[in-house]
């Protein structure tokens, strides 16, 4: 039975971001600016740190290339972009300590590397025509405030969760 707790948690993570979009009311904020939430990707940089390098990425490509069913017209970009955002930062938690405090900041650094690399490729594909300055200014830091906001909330859960993960993958 617990061995369906990590992917029961990621799914509703996967499915919480989308009632997130439809049931937050973004126009109390301004409606110009796109806020993403990415408690999936967060939950995944968490479990690389915490569980399993091996998890996070086969995690990745498992919820990217269902992102990219679901969410998008192309697939392969977060097929490509999750396992590769889970590799930096898990090289990245090599150098750096792996507490808390250090594990959320290379969260948001993900986070910003996932937005920045979609950008990115849909720039590239002429999917958008948004320069640089304004997806700075109306996508990238509402998106980065808000997963500030989750990590300071979830970080906790999701370190207590995902650390009985690994001690299980132990035994």
């Amino acid at each position: 039975m617990r061995r369906f707790l990590l992917p029961l948690l990621l799914m509703l993570l996967f499915v919480s971001e989308s009632i997130f979009v439809e049931l937050f009311p973004f126009a109390l904020f301004g409606s110009n600016h796109i806020i993403v939430p990415r408690f999936l990707m967060v939950a995944l940089l968490f479990l690389t740190a915490y569980g399993s390098k091996k998890y996070g990425i086969i995690y990745g490509f498992l919820f990217g290339l269902l992102f990219d069913i679901v969410y998008t017209e192309i697939i392969g970009i977060y097929l490509f972009l999750f396992p590769l955002v889970i590799y930096i930062s898990s090289k990245l938690l090599k150098i750096l300590q792996t507490n808390i405090v250090m594990v959320s900041f290379v969260a948001i650094i993900g986070v910003m590397l996932l937005e920045l690399g979609a950008y990115e490729m849909n720039f590239l594909i002429h999917r958008t025509h948004m320069d640089f300055s304004s997806y700075l200014s109306l996508r990238l830091l509402p998106t980065s405030l808000l997963n500030v906001i989750f990590i300071i909330v979830a970080s906790l859960p999701l370190k207590k969760h995902l650390e009985k993960f690994a001690i299980d993958l132990d035994d």
